[in-house]
């Protein structure tokens, strides 16, 4: 008996969310299908048109929107967030720089800073143990 080998494939939105972006901008033919492996790997190594417009100017997912404006998932929702935003209206929001956005941005970065610390320390101490 031989095997034969079937490529591996994945839901719409896993795929998009690999991309980074909103599942819901994409076209129909990608929202309706499946997408294999080597047809991702194709899409991140030489994006159509459609890919690279909404890498550039959106509409984002969350999770992209927060990185652009160094803020976590939860500072948006904290901030109201809950829609993916464009590259326009998250560029509006840096330059409006409302109050949430602020203190959200500092709690992201005491977050990274106890990251930063938690990590040396524990290099320390590995170094300390060998």
């Amino acid at each position: 008996m031989t095997s034969h080998k079937t490529a591996q494939t994945m839901k719409p939105a896993t795929a998009a969310k690999k991309l980074g972006v909103y599942l819901e901008a994409t076209p129909a033919e990608f929202r309706e299908g499946v997408v294999t492996r080597d047809e991702l790997t194709a899409l991140q190594s030489d994006p159509p048109e459609w890919l690279r417009e909404l890498r550039r100017n959106g509409p984002h997912p969350r999770p992209v929107v927060a990185a652009k404006l160094g803020v976590s998932i939860s500072g948006l929702a904290r901030g109201g967030v809950t829609e993916a935003l464009t590259t326009e209206q998250i560029e509006a929001l840096k330059q409006e720089s409302p109050e949430w956005l602020q203190k959200e941005r500092a709690t992201q970065a005491e977050v990274r800073k106890e990251a930063a610390r938690l990590k040396a320390k524990q290099a320390e101490q590995t170094e300390q143990g060998e």
